[in-house]
């Protein structure tokens, strides 16, 4: 699967992977594996994602830099996909919330999950004890602001980012 992702700042990393030292039976990603999709786009080949770029890049013109802010942990408590719950950091940022409607008007909306259904998040675990989780999310947490001035074309597959666009586009 490839995505158009906000590359996150090591604070939000180094919480995600703090949090998740609570979880200790639930899947936890590890520092540098946390990601943050604005849109996804499709899965394919080398020659699908050369085209998807390219739609994506046409798409990201214009695009101004935009604020985000880590504003507390929240879970989904049944995942649309995988194990439940989700603990997750809930992201508010109107700029992004802008960008992937725009991104939807190029690239069809995934069900259940993006268009109207988008939550702005930063996975910390999956499954895992359900009373854990629920505790967790209780617990507060300082915000966390930062300004987005790049994405990343991202190879979920491989867990990496391919190629960056730097803001404004």
């Amino acid at each position: 699967m490839y995505s158009i992702n906000v590359p996150l700042p090591s604070e939000v990393t180094s919480l995600a992977a703090d949090l998740a030292t609570d979880l200790p039976l639930a899947q936890r990603r590890g520092r540098g594996e946390h990601t943050l999709v604005a849109k996804r786009l499709g899965n394919g080949d080398h020659t699908a994602y050369a085209r998807l770029e390219a739609q994506g890049r046409e798409a990201l013109r214009g695009q101004p830099t935009f604020e985000a802010q880590i504003a507390g942990v929240e879970q989904f408590e049944t995942a649309v996909t995988g194990p439940s719950p989700v603990v997750y950091l809930a992201v508010e940022s109107p700029g992004l919330v802008d960008l992937h409607e725009r991104l939807c008007d190029r690239f069809d909306p995934v069900d259940e999950m993006e268009g109207g259904e988008y939550i702005p998040h930063v996975t910390v675990a999956r499954g895992g004890d359900r009373d854990a989780a629920a505790r967790l999310v209780e617990r507060d947490i300082e915000p966390i602001r930062w300004t987005v001035d790049e994405l990343t074309f991202y190879d979920a597959d491989r867990n990496q980012p391919v190629s960056r666009v730097s803001l404004p586009a």
